[in-house]
């Protein structure tokens, strides 16, 4: 009889499968569920990334770790074009299996333990926490500064725009995280996976000269092609930032086998170099933000932060779960705000992530 290791008892319970009778109450409805729980893209992959995807695919030998010098290429002239990040070179970039990897794992890649601190943000996606205790270090909720009094934590993590939230921190905040953590040796790790989803304010990279005046010490960022590529399904994502750091998670990351595929870095090439097909599924997300936040507000309920993103983070001023089964009792499913933490207990988060008509069912049903 096998018995369970110490990770899987360090673990809290996966929150979704918690949800089990309001997502058979949301799929009793006689037109079927609207699954807005989980940010899952539902729009078809470019076929420039497939062809790309293709092309590659006879690709016997194993793939290089550190990522092909093309990839490199790529991602870092797209954080520039996008974003504005400028002064990154090919050693300042690595590609990892979904970013959600790289979160879950950071803590272990950098050796940290029971006497080392991790902070996230007081809502959060839980992998930043899953990760700290993977690690067996200390987690932190904080999302000001003068919280952490005299502690010392290890690593910082930054979540903008938000999830579950959508919230954005603005450049002085993300400056005095900076000035702050650089002055004690701490590492920030900023998750910036929704960074090119800005709706009613514009977010900018840790790695912007405005925040860091173009040194990237102590600084990474993290970013991923699941969003504003659909291409969730491919793993694809990469880690940007300081070049001594990224060297210590390729010297780490060798041993352990964590190679992103041939095929997914020469597709994630291909994502990187082209931005009308990122347009057009921001497009997509901007049209269904629209309507959905028009039907939420004329269902009586109060939309917070959510300027930028993938989700809405909604109230009825009751317990998160009591709002679950409100949405449930419609068809909808939506994600109880305590996942992400005890401030979240009177809210849910909407994901933007269904296709048109379901996302227009959710609206007719909200208006009934």
């Amino acid at each position: 009889m096998f018995r369970s290791g110490p990770l899987s008892g360090a673990l809290p319970v996966f929150p979704w499968d918690t949800l089990a009778d309001v997502t058979a109450l949301a799929r009793a409805h006689p037109g079927g569920i609207v699954d807005l729980s989980v940010g899952t893209p539902v729009d078809p992959v470019a076929p420039l990334i497939r062809d790309a995807l293709y092309e590659a695919s006879s690709a016997p030998g194993y793939p290089t770790t550190a990522g092909t010098a093309a990839l490199r290429a790529s991602a870092s002239a797209a954080l520039q074009r996008r974003y504005g990040v400028t002064g990154l070179d090919g050693d300042a970039i690595l590609p990892v299996i979904g970013t959600k990897e790289l979160i879950a794992w950071l803590p272990t890649l950098m050796a940290l333990g029971p006497d080392d601190a991790v902070v996230v943000p007081e809502l959060a996606y839980p992998t930043y926490d899953v990760g700290a205790r993977l690690a067996g270090a200390q987690v932190v909720r904080a999302d000001s500064l003068t919280q952490l009094g005299p502690r010392n934590p290890a690593l910082v993590y930054l979540n903008s725009p938000s999830n579950p939230t959508g919230a954005v921190l603005g450049v002085d905040h993300l400056r005095k995280v900076v000035t702050w953590a650089r002055e004690r040796s701490v590492l920030v790790a900023s998750d910036e996976c929704y960074l090119g989803l800005g709706w009613d304010v514009e977010p900018v990279s840790v790695l912007h000269p405005s925040v860091c005046d173009g040194d990237h010490t102590g600084l990474l960022a993290i970013h991923s092609l699941s969003k504003t590529s659909s291409l969730a399904g491919y793993r694809a994502g990469f880690v940007a930032g300081d070049p001594a750091v990224v060297a210590e998670l390729l010297a780490v990351r060798k041993h352990a086998g964590m190679m992103v595929p041939t095929a997914i870095q020469a597709a994630m090439v291909a994502a990187l170099d082209d931005d009308a097909h990122e347009l057009a599924q921001r497009e997509r997300y901007a049209r269904r933000r629209r309507v959905l936040m028009r039907a939420v507000r004329d269902a009586g309920l109060t939309v917070e932060h959510s300027e930028a993103g993938l989700y809405l983070w909604v109230t009825r001023d009751e317990p998160c779960r009591d709002t679950v089964t409100w949405f449930a009792q419609r068809g909808i499913l939506t994600a109880p705000g305590e996942f992400y933490g005890p401030r979240g207990s009177r809210h849910v988060r909407i994901a933007l992530t269904a296709t048109d008509e379901r996302i227009d069912a959710a609206v007719a049903r909200l208006a009934s």
